[in-house]
């Protein structure tokens, strides 16, 4: 495997290695087991619910907990701008890196029009993008999937969008929302999306 450092925007990285976000899997014990064996570039924290954490849900709260795990990079959820900007706000105090969750294919979190659901509204997509850019004190990126079905492909024009908005690095699942976890991942879209959409130095492309 090739190690290299990282940067998105102000923030280094010694390896390109990142735990991803697992909802049920990448809590404070996980993490913590990963930065003792693994010692990953970044670690993320379980996905949270932007209106939750306006709400201010104590079982949210409690999952944004950290532990001396710099650099952190925390992932948010929604469709809602407004609720996502505020969430974007509180929750960037609390880590080095803001992520938000366009690829979660989870009946219920598409039903109410999150996660890879924003694959098939690239206006509130870009809006979304909007709000989280502006209010977070972090870099922001930006988890997406190719699309909501092999008829509504969209990774290169939502790639353009972030770019356009000021996300410093998007990571693409190369799987549809329909196609769940199932079949393999087509990780050449993303080498297709980098040539096509991020060609300035601010901007990273990962799978």
């Amino acid at each position: 495997m090739y190690y290299k450092k990282l940067r998105l925007g102000e923030v280094e990285l010694e390896n390109n290695l990142i735990l991803a976000p697992m909802a049920g899997v990448t809590d404070l014990a996980f993490r913590r087991i990963t930065k003792k064996y693994g010692n990953p570039g970044l670690v993320c924290n379980e996905m949270v619910s932007s209106k939750a954490i306006c709400y201010e849900d104590g079982k949210t709260l409690e999952m944004l907990k950290s532990e001396n795990e710099s650099p952190i990079s925390m992932q948010i959820f929604g469709s809602d701008p407004e609720s996502m900007g505020k969430a974007a706000l509180e929750v960037s105090k609390l880590c080095d890196i803001l992520d938000i969750n366009m690829g979660c294919p989870a009946p219920k979190v598409v039903k109410n029009g999150d996660g890879s659901k924003l694959l098939t509204d690239l206006g509130l997509a870009r809006t979304v993008i909007q709000e989280v850019v502006k209010n977070s004190l972090k870099p922001v990126t930006l988890k997406i999937r190719k699309g909501w079905s092999n008829e509504n492909l969209v990774y290169k024009e939502i790639s353009k969008i972030a770019e356009e908005e000021g996300v410093k690095a998007i990571i693409v699942h190369g799987r549809t929302r329909q196609e769940f976890y199932s079949r393999s991942s087509r990780l050449e879209l993303n080498k297709r999306s980098k040539r096509k959409c991020f060609n300035s130095s601010n901007s990273e492309m990962a799978i």
